[in-house]
């Protein structure tokens, strides 16, 4: 193989001449085919070839599943696994499958990654490292997108790894619920993952980031409130123990939810009377919360 010398790009994503020897598991590597002949020997594969701009994930361990010609060019881009925020068997699954230019995912990343190489400018540039965390993004949903493909959307193994993902999330905020500073932010560095995945993993749940912690929030108040052992605490007070930073916010909030103000709950639920308030409206149609959690 022709080598370029190795080019830091990031912390996150890094490109390389070529991959180094074993020992290194905890990479993922990408190469991007530039020129020359590769193909394929990954079982099912037999007789594939690369074509110019066309990528395989690779493994150091795992060397055999590409065989080169002469005179072949490759750039490789290396990143963590754990910032691809998949199940570590998924990512394994994943490479030797060739990912073709020509159209979707496919098109997206191997023009970016193009152009990313090229330009010499970003590789020890601010902007080349806010380019190379929209790089990580896209390997990330690239490596979705073929785990999509390998096994069907019924039992894929992305989905496996994002619903494992998600309810790590989800107890995640509900042990951290009473924190006014929780944040989108603060939800994905907690978890080595993107911003950006992280809206993807609750949008396709069906909600945001920014319903969830709210419905939990309201529905944690609501309890509080209900209890006739709270009945003295005013609504001020459980607003903010849960998160609220303004209680005029919180009533209209919670209003929407449910249909009736905190206060009318909490004298109703001390009365004995009526019925216990549905979760059903919550979460539904919510303004955004004041602060750091927003849809």
């Amino acid at each position: 193989m022709t080598e370029l010398s190795m080019t830091r790009v990031s912390d996150r994503v890094q490109m390389l001449s070529a991959m180094p020897d074993e020992g290194e598991g905890e990479f993922l590597y990408l190469g991007l085919h530039v020129r020359g002949t590769v193909a394929l020997t990954r079982p099912g594969e037999d007789g594939a070839f690369l074509e110019p701009g066309d990528m395989v994930f690779c493994d150091p361990a795992r060397r055999d599943v590409l065989r080169f010609g002469q005179d072949c060019l490759m750039t490789y881009f290396r990143t963590t696994r754990r910032h691809l925020g998949v199940a570590e068997p998924d990512l394994d699954r994943v490479v030797g499958v060739p990912v073709r230019h020509g159209a979707g995912m496919g098109a997206l990343v191997s023009g970016f990654l193009s152009a990313l190489a090229a330009e010499e400018e970003f590789h020890r540039s601010a902007i080349g490292d806010r380019l190379a965390r929209s790089a990580v993004d896209l390997l990330a949903v690239l490596v979705m997108e073929l785990l999509h493909a390998e096994t069907g959307p019924e039992t894929s193994g992305a989905s496996t790894a994002g619903g494992e993902m998600l309810s790590r999330i989800r107890a995640f905020i509900e042990e951290h619920l009473t924190e006014p500073e929780l944040s989108p932010e603060s939800i994905a560095r907690a978890h080595h993952i993107s911003v950006r995945y992280l809206h993807k993993l609750f949008q396709d749940d069906g909600t945001t980031v920014g319903q969830w912690v709210r419905q939990r929030r309201l529905d944690s108040c609501r309890q509080e409130l209900g209890r006739t052992s709270h009945r003295r605490t005013t609504v001020a007070a459980v607003a903010h123990r849960w998160g609220f930073s303004s209680p005029s916010h919180f009533s209209r909030t919670f209003r929407d939810a449910y249909g009736m103000s905190p206060s009318e709950w909490q004298a109703l639920a001390a009365s004995g009377a009526g019925s216990p308030i549905t979760d059903a409206r919550a979460g539904e149609g919510l303004s955004a919360a004041p602060g750091m959690i927003t849809t």
